[in-house]
């Protein structure tokens, strides 16, 4: 009798593309391609963008979630107006207090609490365990150390690249081309910020169609890599 051919990691790809939801991304750069021609934005596509030019975050959430999965979304309307000042987050100040001020991360309040979650059984950000939270802030040791000689490199360049620029920094782009911050490697934001990076990758999130008619993504596609030394 005929058996079908399992392939585990064809399995872990597919649930792994639903999860990041790629079908449907798929069918909207096919759909933003017939709306707005060769220049329309793509889902989870990279830009290149200045941490510290960053300085509002998204905050309508309630009335209109926007995630990864909206990402290359042109979405009309005064969306782009729900934005408040960015502050510091748990991520960020443990990050400021371990690089600029040598506290060890076991005494870190975003070490703390993972640390408390993983005790009650919990998962949070995927961490199952204590091995797997140091081994966490190991790495981020290891991504300050590069970042601080090399920059941050886009996801297609790191161990872990998946889509594009899926998982990196996501930001979205107001009516006058304002980024608008919304969650997501809260770490490497942090990172670039206190090194004062003049330019990193991230991820586009959702587009207002007036950004898009004044040609903002023209701007936040070009490569600082490329340019003439």
């Amino acid at each position: 009798m005929f058996k079908p051919r399992r392939d585990k990691s064809v399995f872990v790809e597919l649930a792994r593309a639903m999860e990041a939801q790629v079908p449907r991304k798929a069918l909207r750069d096919a759909w933003n391609r017939w709306r707005y021609g060769p220049d329309a934005p793509l889902s989870d596509e990279c830009i290149w963008i200045d941490p510290r030019g960053v300085q509002f975050a998204y905050a309508g959430g309630k009335s209109l979630p926007l995630r990864r999965s909206n990402s290359g979304q042109v979405i009309p309307g005064d969306w782009d107006l729900a934005v408040t000042p960015i502050v510091e987050s748990t991520k960020e100040v443990s990050c400021r207090m371990h690089f600029l001020e040598g506290v060890p991360w076991r005494e870190t309040p975003i070490y703390k609490k993972l640390s408390a979650q993983i005790a009650r059984g919990e998962a949070p950000d995927q961490l199952t365990s204590q091995e797997a939270l140091d081994n966490r802030y190991e790495r981020l040791d290891r991504l300050w150390e590069y970042a601080k000689r090399e920059g941050l490199r886009p996801r297609i360049d790191t161990p872990d690249y998946y889509r594009r620029e899926h998982g990196g920094v996501l930001v979205h782009v107001g009516r006058d081309g304002r980024l608008i911050r919304s969650g997501g490697a809260m770490h490497r934001f942090a990172v670039a910020r206190l090194l004062a990076l003049p330019h990193i990758p991230a991820q586009l999130g959702a587009v207002h169609p007036a950004a898009l008619a004044a040609g903002v993504l023209h701007t936040l596609r070009q490569d600082p890599r490329n340019a003439a030394t």
